[in-house]
């Protein structure tokens, strides 16, 4: 029988029967479409996350206090106080593959504006913090050094606190002063508006102070600083930064050849890393579990097809008496469960993509679709007709003809 003739019968086949042919194609399409929009998902958010680390700068040093392992067990940020604010000053002084360097001071604070109030985020740093950030004034400006250095009761701020004190994030709130902690604190500039990061952070609902404002006016201590944040020269010379960044601490710390460092370094390419390989799991598990539709949509091709063989068992004992070969058979069913899978694929990457849009503008989601996770998809599909469907078709291609003659 020859191949044209065999997709021909395959077709007819499959007509007749619209419903049924279509309700085997609903479980290749969904398992499809599932595949697709997790894969959208997960490559979306990890793009995302990529970008919204990068904007932090590809080049940022981050310098903790304490160490992360300590005698084997893990330990927190925080757990030790060893930053001071002559640790900042020897790197910017020894540093040369150092471009900016800030102590940061952080602290949630109560902030009050006639009757208005609103709790956010106070960071105290220096100019430096602008630079290696990437900030940048919308209305005002910035801080001075000598502000800076006498502690000047001045600040900036992000434009969710404009919204919460003042009413309207449009309005000019320079020259007004507002209350941290009972403290008066002018406002000198408005920061830009930089929205909301990756993990859902309003980057907005912050206030920048010098950093000598924030130790010694609103910290309890004045001793030590939370962190300190730094900047490479250039990406290139990140990880050489970091060795100068530590050998330096080590030396004014004095530790031991032998101990632990009391400090921990990280950089933006570490950070990201961890990140990606977290998100590249999710999306795996998201697609693995998506892939189980697929599966069942294999499973129900084998069981549609075993029902048709048995149905149409008188047929095929008249093809096979007069003259058609046990592979021309099995070529018959192979065709049609291929043909099964390789249409429910292209309506599940038609619908897959469609969903995907859809949780991208009602849901929000940031959404990537890669030409590799369709192809993925659609390949995944057609071996599942294929392999699911050849077993139904060998048992057709098996079956004796007079016993299937015989067959009502």
């Amino acid at each position: 029988m020859r191949t044209f003739n065999l997709f021909k019968v395959a077709f007819r086949s499959l007509m007749r029967n619209k419903l049924r042919s279509f309700l085997i194609m609903l479980g290749i399409i969904i398992g499809v479409a599932s595949v697709i929009a997790m894969l959208a998902i997960g490559e979306g958010s990890n793009q995302n996350i990529k970008a919204s680390i990068a904007s932090l700068g590809t080049n940022s040093i981050m310098v903790y206090p304490g160490n992360n392992m300590s005698g084997g067990v893990s330990q927190g940020a925080a757990s030790n106080k060893t930053l001071r604010i002559e640790d900042v000053d020897a790197i910017k002084a020894n540093c040369d593959l150092v471009n900016f360097v800030s102590p940061v001071d952080q602290k949630r604070a109560q902030v009050i504006y006639g009757s208005q109030n609103w709790n956010t985020t106070i960071l105290g740093v220096t100019n430096d913090y602008l630079a290696i950030r990437s900030l940048t004034i919308a209305q005002g400006s910035t801080f001075t050094v000598n502000e800076d250095r006498t502690a000047a009761k001045v600040c900036l701020v992000g434009l969710t606190v404009v919204l919460n004190l003042f009413g309207d994030e449009n309005y000019n709130p320079i020259g007004e002063t507002i209350r941290i902690n009972s403290i008066p604190v002018k406002i000198i500039g408005v920061l830009t508006k930089m929205g909301q990061n990756t993990f859902g952070q309003d980057q907005d609902d912050i206030i920048i102070a010098p950093f000598s404002t924030v130790q010694k006016r609103m910290m309890s201590s004045s001793m030590y600083i939370n962190s300190i944040l730094a900047s490479g020269k250039s990406e290139g010379q990140v990880v050489d930064a970091v060795d100068e960044i530590s050998i330096l601490l080590r030396e004014k710390h004095k530790i031991a050849p032998s101990d632990d460092n009391d400090f921990t370094v990280r950089t933006q390419s570490e950070i990201s890393t961890v990140f990606g390989t977290i998100s590249k799991v999710m999306t795996i598990l998201l697609a693995s579990i998506a892939g189980i539709s697929l599966l069942v949509g294999g499973i129900g091709i084998m069981n549609i097809m075993l029902v048709s063989v048995t149905e149409r068992t008188h047929e095929i004992g008249i093809r096979m008496a007069i003259g058609a070969k046990g592979k021309d058979i099995l070529t018959q069913f192979m065709i049609e469960s291929i043909v099964i899978s390789f249409v429910g694929g292209i309506f599940g990457i038609v619908l897959g993509i469609v969903a995907s849009q859809l949780v991208a503008k009602f849901g929000g989601w940031p959404v990537v679709i890669t030409i590799s996770s369709v192809l993925l998809s659609f390949l995944f599909s057609s071996a599942i007709g294929l392999f699911f469907g050849w077993y139904p078709a060998r048992k057709a291609a098996a079956l004796n003809p007079i016993d299937a003659l015989r067959y009502e």
